[in-house]
C-alpha cells in the first residue's frame, strides 16, 4: 500500500514537467513582450520630459521617481549613448 503523499508529490513533479514544457518555447517571446511594454510605459511617463505633449502628466508626475532607476537601461536600449534629459545625467 502506498501512501498518498508519495502519489501527491509524484503528481505535483508531473504538473511542473508539463508546465515546463508548455511555457519554455514561448519564454523569450513573453519576456520580449513585457520588455516592449514596460519601454512604452516609460516613454508615456517620460513623454512630457522628453518635449512631447502628454495629457496625462498630471497622473504620471507621481511615477518618474520610480522610474528614475530604470532610466539608463531604458536609454541605452532605445539606442541614446547619453541620457536625453538635461536634468538626469546617469552617465
Amino acid at each position: 500500500m502506498s501512501g498518498g503523499g508519495d502519489d501527491r508529490s509524484r503528481a505535483a513533479r508531473l504538473a511542473a514537467g508539463l508546465r515546463e514544457f508548455y511555457v519554455a518555447p514561448y519564454r523569450r517571446t513573453f519576456a520580449r513582450a513585457q520588455r516592449d511594454e514596460d519601454d512604452l510605459f516609460m516613454m508615456i511617463v517620460l513623454s512630457d520630459m522628453l518635449g512631447v505633449p502628454n495629457p496625462a502628466s498630471y497622473y504620471t508626475v507621481e511615477l518618474l521617481p520610480l522610474m528614475y532607476d530604470r532610466f539608463h537601461e531604458w536609454h541605452r536600449r532605445m539606442g541614446m549613448d547619453h541620457s536625453p534629459l538635461d536634468h538626469v545625467s546617469c552617465c
